[in-house]
């Protein structure tokens, strides 16, 4: 790439921003299809028990300027941009600005580590048609759960949590690295989330030295069509009958706090531990973190070192 001015697509899922957007918000994902009245208020009454408003868009604001800052303090010149899946402003509407600014090579990264073809493969397929609408030329990121900077903020976030736990039952701790549900199908697709996550959550274990740990599931959609689990809370239940009284969550899937992480874990998980007497910690979300910022740096300017 030459000189001019590299335009950075950041992807994000998006949130509605007050409860006034929840339903256009779940209408969109569930692609025009609005919830019923009864699921509408169960997801109001989520983010009402979660403060009203998930701070998900805020983190990815302060993301998005510190990542900024970070690749303008090398050799290049970097122009950042948000786009949003399920809420404005849309990657579609992103791209379009770029093009209006002037920018003509594109760089793509979604805030998230793990591939799927359903997950970051659609955020990239979106940002390649509107690049190519527009006449830019965009390279993507595709993944980076093993970037060594991203696996050394979440160990030392593990470190963290399990100090919260007695010296004397740290060492039987079980440790789950969670991530958001997907369609079982994609084991069939040979789609590499899954194994993704495995290698994520083993680099992690083997610095830190964990020998109980496993991957778990989160947020599985409700459609007629299996999805990998088994889920956060029915694996709960399963190692509270092997004889399990510690546990941490890592959401290593997420890499923000939002609805699935304070309500889901912090909320729900937290409920039926107290039920299930299990000690349940969970470990800071990376949000902002210095170290984060950093790695996401190293991945788009490798990406950029490419052409």
């Amino acid at each position: 790439m030459d000189k001019q001015k590299i335009g950075l697509l950041v992807m994000a899922y998006g949130t509605p921003s007050s409860l006034n957007e929840v339903e256009e918000y779940y209408t969109h994902i569930r692609r025009g299809n609005p919830p019923t009245p009864e699921k509408l208020q169960e997801l109001i009454d989520r983010y009402e028990a979660i403060g009203g408003v998930s701070p998900l868009n805020a983190i990815t604001k302060s993301q998005v300027e510190g990542l900024e800052r970070k690749l303008n303090e090398s050799t290049c010149s970097f122009q950042v941009y948000v786009g949003m899946k399920h809420a404005h402003p849309f990657i579609e509407e992103t791209v379009e600005q770029m093009a209006k600014d002037g920018i003509h090579q594109v760089i793509g990264i979604v805030l998230a580590p793990h591939y799927s073809i359903m997950s970051i493969g659609a955020y990239n397929k979106t940002a390649r048609e509107a690049a190519q609408a527009h006449g830019l030329e965009i390279s993507c990121v595709d993944s980076y759960h093993l970037e060594s900077l991203f696996v050394d903020a979440l160990v030392l976030r593990v470190e963290a949590a399990l100090a919260r736990f007695p010296k004397a039952e740290r060492k039987e701790t079980m440790v789950l690295f969670t991530a958001h549900s997907l369609p079982e199908k994609i084991v069939e697709m040979n789609d590499p989330y899954p194994r993704q996550l495995r290698e994520t959550a083993e680099a992690i274990a083997t610095r830190v030295g964990i020998s109980h740990w496993d991957n778990g599931w989160q947020s599985a959609g409700q459609t007629n069509v299996p999805w990998l689990g088994p889920d956060i809370l029915e694996k709960m239940t399963m190692l509270k009958a092997e004889g399990v009284k510690q546990l941490l969550i890592c959401p290593i899937g997420f890499v923000s706090d939002h609805l699935e992480v304070l309500y889901d874990i912090d909320i729900e998980c937290q409920k039926l531990a107290q039920e299930l007497d299990i000690h349940l910690e969970r470990t800071a979300s990376l949000n902002d973190d210095p170290l984060f910022i950093e790695a996401l740096a190293d991945v788009v300017l490798r990406k950029v070192n490419e052409h």
